[in-house]
């Protein structure tokens, strides 16, 4: 094992260790928080010695960078998340490599996705996201305005909402990121049992390397975790 391998090897160790932490902190298995690797930061040995530690669930924030990389990783079984903005004439090549969107920030975007992956004979699961800050420069729907877009949603026949993601505030540190978090959590709580036929909301992806364990405490069942698993290597 390189040495690079090694670090890569060690800091997942450590993140899932935490993450096992965290969920007994809440009174939940490790088993009920998945955890997805983003990748943006990183090349192409650093991800095929990720994948060689364990971790297969792997998610971008750029369309481009997610297509190049799968190609060039399709000899390894990766279960590619789109994690950031999708532009609508980007969906179909994304749509192509991943098995998860999670920023499904608008009725417009999940419009396209339902139609183009009806044309690709696919049922795609989908998160919603959520602007719960309600910070001007986030994506996501209004945390008002979900209620009701949630029965146009639903007339989509190819897509699968799975649930509900959120980006925490740029800035308050982690007491902010635990408030965007349980304002998360209680909107999930508050839908779950109004949702139409069809629509799902037990997925909560809500935290990323600076703090996931709060999100895990605050009820996230997806962490997307990037540089805490690539501490110490030379970039």
């Amino acid at each position: 094992m390189t040495g690079v391998a090694q670090q890569i090897a060690d800091n997942l160790r450590a993140v899932r260790q935490r993450i096992a932490e965290a969920a007994a902190r809440s009174g939940r298995s490790v088993e009920q928080v998945r955890l997805v690797a983003v990748t943006k930061t990183v090349g192409l040995e650093e991800i095929r010695a990720l994948v060689g530690a364990g971790c297969q669930e792997l998610g971008e924030s750029r369309p481009q960078q997610l297509w190049e990389k799968a190609a060039a990783l399709e000899d390894l079984r990766i279960h590619w998340h789109m994690v950031g903005p999708l532009q609508r004439n980007k969906v179909r090549r994304t749509l192509e490599v991943a098995e998860m969107i999670q920023s499904a920030d608008s009725l417009r975007l999940i419009r396209a996705i339902d139609r183009i992956a009806g044309e690709l004979g696919r049922l795609l699961p989908i998160l919603i996201e959520v602007n719960v800050s309600r910070e001007p420069a986030k994506h996501g729907f209004h945390p008002d305005l979900l209620e009701p877009s949630l029965l146009e949603v639903a007339s989509c026949r190819h897509v699968e909402v799975r649930g509900l993601m959120c980006m925490a505030s740029l800035e308050g540190g982690l007491d902010a990121a635990r408030r965007d978090f349980a304002a998360l959590r209680n909107l999930r709580d508050r839908l779950r049992n109004r949702c139409p036929e069809g629509i799902a909301l037990e997925e909560l992806s809500m935290g990323m390397s600076g703090d996931y364990e709060v999100a895990i405490e605050e009820g996230a069942t997806i962490v997307r975790i990037g540089s805490a698993l690539f501490e110490g290597i030379s970039r």
